[in-house]
């Protein structure tokens, strides 16, 4: 039997050689061109026309509902727009200065109030929190405000002064269960002053009640008054809706104190049996085999005033800089840049970042607010008066 074997095996490799390859002869290759793709293509392209009915438009989101709003601080006006740009409704806040929608479809702003008190005229921050189902009909243009939250009453019961009266809210952003982190500045920032200092980061729950200002653990203590003049915010509770929304209490705020090297920092909420913290995450830099910019590279930034997330697995980190007139984008590592395309020649992440001062598609006078929805990008560009959709070339087909 093993004879016959042999027998078979050798009959088989003289007819395979004598066939000059039973399977047939391999096809040469060396005339096809191996696809090789220029990182220069990824790029912004705008996608027209502008939005340019707004007065001074200084934030912008992607709501829970697929809508964009947008807060005109000139007007004092919510708008909001489909994805097709079409505006849908309008609705009057007050010292409107920045926007944000929970998951239950409401919007908060935050804005100003005027009231009288013992004789005085004060104009005092509020945060206004917003219905769009008003008798059923879901929309702005049905909206109506539900509550108004004041500073300073929400944490003391002390009469307002003129020191209050000079504290502003500036960004919020809601986490997936619906509380939510605003930002606050103010003269008055003694770590050890009832409600915390003013320049500070403050938790709210569901209910818009006011539970803490958030401290800071360092490796060098923990620190009460570790914001210096906080302003954008996001959480990492971004749209669309889906049970795998990040539920983490982690955010990402900047800073525009003339005295911060980093304007831009996350801040990670750790839990464990000892309790809850909140801690500076670092990011590594200075690898130029991996990107040639960084987030938290010394001095990036001159006035980053705002920041979000793409919410749609990406996790792409958007910042605006309204002196540098310029959008800049990070990938979750804190690398400038995005991933580069299938077929590159590098690993490398490819710098996506844009601007300058003009009034071109792709440059910006003072941007103010940026979104993120469906692979679009929105910036609020306050100075031109309008508002400016981006998509990335990557994306087309």
């Amino acid at each position: 039997m093993k004879l016959f074997s042999s027998f078979l095996c050798l009959s088989i490799g003289l007819l395979l050689s004598s066939c000059g390859g039973f399977f047939g002869t391999k096809t040469p290759t060396e005339f096809l061109d191996v696809p090789q793709y220029d990182d220069r293509s990824v790029a912004y392209v705008p996608i027209r026309p502008a939005i340019e009915d707004l007065d001074r438009p200084v934030d912008v989101i992607a709501g829970w509902d697929e809508l964009i709003y947008v807060a005109d601080e000139g007007s004092e006006e919510i708008i909001s727009y489909d994805q097709a740009g079409n505006e849908l409704a309008r609705f009057q806040v007050p010292g409107l200065t920045s926007i944000a929608q929970d998951r239950r479809l409401d919007i908060l702003a935050t804005g100003t109030i005027d009231t009288v008190i013992n004789g005085n005229a004060l104009t005092l921050a509020a945060i206004y929190r917003i219905d769009l189902n008003k008798s059923g009909t879901y929309g702005l243009a049905n909206a109506r405000i539900m509550k108004s939250i004041i500073h300073p009453f929400y944490f003391k019961s002390s009469t307002p002064t003129s020191i209050d009266a000079q504290v502003r809210f500036r960004g919020i952003a809601p986490l997936g269960n619906n509380r939510y982190y605003v930002s606050r500045n103010g003269p008055a920032n003694s770590p050890n002053q009832f409600g915390g200092p003013d320049d500070a980061i403050l938790v709210f729950d569901e209910n818009d009640t006011y539970v803490t200002p958030i401290a800071v653990s360092t490796n060098l203590g923990l620190f009460r008054d570790y914001f210096k003049q906080p302003f954008g915010l996001t959480t990492l509770a971004m749209p669309p809706q889906s049970p795998a929304v990040d539920r983490r209490g982690d955010f990402i705020f900047t800073s525009l104190s003339s005295t911060a090297v980093l304007k831009v920092q996350y801040v990670a909420f750790l839990e464990s049996d000892f309790g809850s913290s909140y801690e500076v995450r670092n990011f590594s830099v200075g690898d130029t085999s991996r990107a040639d910019g960084f987030l938290y590279e010394p001095n990036r930034f001159t006035l980053p005033v705002d920041v979000t997330i793409s919410g749609d697995g990406t996790n792409y980190i958007f910042v605006v800089d309204a002196d540098k007139d310029s959008l800049y984008q990070f990938n979750a590592l804190g690398y400038e840049g995005v991933n580069p395309p299938a077929g590159s020649r590098s690993s490398k992440t490819v710098l996506a970042s844009f601007g300058g001062t003009g009034t071109g598609l792709t440059q910006f006078n003072e941007p103010r607010g940026v979104a993120y929805l469906n692979r679009i990008v929105y910036v609020a560009d306050a100075g031109n008066h309008r508002l400016l959709r981006f998509r990335l070339t990557t994306d087309f087909e």
